[in-house]
């Protein structure tokens, strides 16, 4: 009995090099043959057939490195500042599972930089609002919201399963705790941190130095209580962090492991902090 994939040739369109069929028809596919989303785009792929939404990431990642985002699952540790815009990035870029970890709610002194903090949201679940909004950008992703913060005792539940950690965090004692917890159990850490103009990102591999032990500074709050943050600093290292973790997961590219990349937009500078 022929399935919906069997007549893909008849309903691709060519685009350069790439045979591209509607995001649409594959979600209605996934329907008509009891298929997750992302089970209906992953074979769509494996065929040959590009999923309309991805088809301006071809030319950087192919099909393979497509299939492997969707493939993959990443904890989101902080949705605030760096952690929203990271939600964000990674929805569109198509990574299959997001598990999204905020204890906090949105308030006034979110407005000016965070991307998922509008004026009709204060109040309510950072992690909530991220799993909505991820939601609405690319329905096949699983967006879990977690509205707890990350520690020892919450650990498991929230790395369960994930090939890998961003974290967005804004102190370092929490930060440690992220770092041991992902090596304990073999996973990778893209680690963002930003204040003012200031911001640093580095790549901790699990049978790699630590990269929190090369952190310094108080272990409540870091840089940001001194120097704000304004709108442009969080997007700037999000950014980043989203190059690595793609990078990561399908193993395209150079990664910043056992160093930092220090950014100083003050003076347009960035510097790669050899830290061995």
């Amino acid at each position: 009995m022929l399935s919906w994939f069997d007549f893909l040739p008849l309903r691709a369109d060519r685009q350069g090099p790439w045979q591209v069929v509607s995001f649409l028809e594959v979600r209605e596919a996934a329907e008509d043959e009891g298929l997750s989303p992302v089970e209906a785009e992953i074979r769509c792929l494996q065929r040959g057939y590009v999923p309309s939404r991805y088809i301006r990431s071809m030319g950087t990642i192919g099909i393979d490195g497509q299939i492997r985002l969707l493939s993959s699952a990443v904890a989101v540790i902080g949705c605030g500042g760096l952690g929203g815009l990271v939600a964000d990035l990674l929805a569109r870029a198509g990574v299959g599972r997001l598990v999204l970890v905020d204890g906090d709610v949105f308030d006034e002194t979110n407005l000016n930089r965070q991307i998922l903090s509008f004026e009709g949201n204060l109040g309510l679940s950072k992690s909530k609002v991220a799993a909505q909004r991820v939601t609405e950008i690319n329905g096949v992703v699983r967006a879990e919201g977690r509205q707890c913060m990350f520690d020892e005792f919450t650990a498991d539940g929230i790395l369960e399963g994930c090939d890998l950690a961003v974290d967005c965090l804004d102190n370092l004692s929490t930060r440690r705790i992220l770092f041991s917890e992902c090596r304990t159990r073999g996973i990778p850490v893209v680690s963002g941190a930003i204040g003012g103009f200031w911001g640093q990102i580095g790549v901790a591999m699990p049978d790699e130095q630590n990269l929190a032990e090369f952190l310094s500074g108080d272990t409540d709050k870091g840089v940001e209580t001194e120097t704000g943050n304004p709108p442009f600093t969080p997007a700037v290292i999000a950014a980043l962090e989203c190059a690595q973790a793609v990078k990561i997961l399908t193993g395209k590219g150079k990664l910043l492991t056992d160093q930092l990349l220090w950014m100083d937009l003050a003076e347009d500078e960035f510097t790669r902090l050899r830290l061995s």
